[in-house]
């Protein structure tokens, strides 16, 4: 399958044969490829350049490397819309993704600068913060802090444990509906401890969105700091208009 002495690096070809079985359907999106040793036997080739050839298969983008699972071709990258009205199972609904929102923390504390500045209260005072993780077909791509006024959700701890779900415990509270007033998006690399939430390596940046929702009178309900897996998720910007 390879042609030695010919001045075409053996990784190189293989590289070019895996790319070849991408593009003709071979392997589909999702897919796993061969494990190293699987694809070593194949091409007779040391486990050095099978790892040298997908790595530049990954940096290519044509597959990713899950510690401790193996090599997959990469599945096409989500469109996360962020407008007024941005909603994340809508978003993945419209793409024909299978959204998930696991639901990890729910706690009352007190605010920092930032978050008192967004919500317009003062720093130090009391507020609750409900931490989630989004997933599209099973896969991990957000890892996100919602922080609330207190005062204007008292007991929302206790019902968010009830109701299971952010916008359920807003409806409890009469907040039917609510636009976003401002997002801002960096990038930047994760902590360990985003990184390890979001199934991914700490060298891998992240985009970061920093949202204010506020309801129908312009009053601010959420601060949100979402983290999206860069590999997954690109950010579109919907017009206002």
């Amino acid at each position: 399958m390879l042609i030695r002495g010919k001045g075409v690096p053996l990784w190189r070809q293989i590289h070019s044969q895996i790319e070849a079985q991408i593009a003709s359907s071979v392997y589909e999106p999702g897919d796993r490829l061969p494990s190293e040793n699987s694809l070593s036997r194949e091409y007779g080739v040391n486990r050095h350049t099978i790892r040298r050839a997908l790595s530049v298969l990954q940096k290519d983008g044509l597959i990713r490397v899950e510690q401790g699972r193996g090599s997959f071709v990469r599945e096409p990258v989500i469109d996360y819309q962020v407008s007024r009205r941005t909603r994340f199972s809508e978003n993945l609904s419209r793409q024909h993704r299978r959204p998930g929102n696991i639901q990890l923390t729910a706690v009352d504390t007190e605010a920092d600068s930032l978050v008192a500045e967004a919500l317009g209260v003062e720093p130090g005072t009391v507020i609750t913060c409900i931490t989630s993780a989004g997933e599209a077909d099973g896969q991990r791509i957000s890892y996100a802090k919602s922080y609330f006024p207190r005062s204007l959700f008292p007991g929302m701890v206790r019902v968010h444990r009830q109701t299971g779900s952010i916008t359920q415990t807003l409806k409890h509270f009469g907040i039917n509906d609510y636009s976003r007033k401002r997002t801002r998006i960096i990038a930047r690399n994760p902590t360990s401890e985003e990184a390890t939430e979001l199934r991914q390596p700490r060298n891998r940046p992240v985009l970061v969105t920093e949202s204010i929702n506020v309801d129908l009178n312009g009053v601010p309900v959420e601060f949100g700091i979402c983290l999206f897996a860069s590999d997954w998720v690109q950010i579109i910007i919907e017009s206002s208009e």
